[in-house]
């Protein structure tokens, strides 16, 4: 069974897990709010065992989100960027939440950055600081990592997993969708979720479909979680990112 490492990369504590003992994709997969790192990390285990012999090229990173819900009642529980939660629940009980899609809220930008300086650091593990990546989340730590992509200093992700995500800083997103143009887009949404209301994810998949990025949408009837099968198919969809990776060149003779 593969060894889970706690360490800290530039600002942000991290559960590290290899897949086999020379990993040469960086996968980084952040938590949602309230949550922390050990919340998502035993999905390598699933992914590890799916996968099978490509398994090996993976190293899984699981940051740490930086603000604390201790005064909040959550004493484990995490969060990237504080929430209005008052103004977050009207929205959604108004069937307003569409409204939410433009704003930008206030500490995005100090978590982008931070996200942005340990996927640097990450890369900087593997040979001549290079590697493909895959980055990805849930809740909010899926918008982050869409953010991340689309107006974050780092390399476009080879695959781009959305988790229950949505849409926000729509404005900023819709300028600069040409960056992930080339990168493989993984969405799931349960039907029944009370916390991102599903209409949500498809708005987002309209943003998606519509600057011709490529996106496996899978639905679910279920609430607000991962359900098996996206970690099927999100299995498959590294399984297939492994199998097209040459691994390191070989030295010249």
């Amino acid at each position: 069974m593969p060894t889970a490492r706690r360490t800290r990369i530039d600002s942000l504590d991290c559960i590290v897990v290899d897949g086999g003992p020379s990993p040469q994709i960086a996968v980084v997969i952040c938590h949602g709010y309230g949550a922390s790192y050990e919340d998502l990390a035993p999905l390598s285990g699933e992914w590890i065992g799916l996968i099978g012999e490509q398994a090996s090229k993976f190293r899984f990173y699981f940051p740490d989100a930086p603000h604390s819900l201790d005064d909040l009642g959550m004493p484990y529980g995490r969060a990237w960027w504080p929430v209005n939660m008052a103004q977050f629940a009207e929205a959604v009980e108004a069937s307003k939440f569409d409204e939410l899609h433009s704003h930008e809220p206030p500490g995005i930008e100090e978590a982008r950055e931070r996200l942005c300086r340990m996927i640097h650091a990450v890369l900087e593990d593997f040979e001549g600081g290079v590697a493909p990546l895959v980055l990805g989340g849930f809740s909010q730590g899926a918008m982050l990592a869409m953010d991340a992509s689309l107006r974050g200093e780092i390399p476009a992700p080879q695959l781009l997993l959305q988790f229950s995500g949505t849409i926000i800083c729509e404005d900023q997103w819709r300028r600069t969708l040409d960056r992930i143009k080339d990168s493989f887009v993984f969405q799931s949404h349960g039907k029944i979720d009370p916390i991102l209301p599903y209409s949500s994810a498809v708005a987002l998949h309209q943003l998606l479909v519509d600057a011709a990025i490529t996106v496996d949408f899978h639905s679910f009837v279920g609430p607000h979680t991962i359900d098996m099968e996206s970690v099927a198919r999100t299995a498959q969809a590294l399984a297939q990112l492994a199998a097209a990776d040459p691994g390191p060149s070989e030295p010249s003779s």
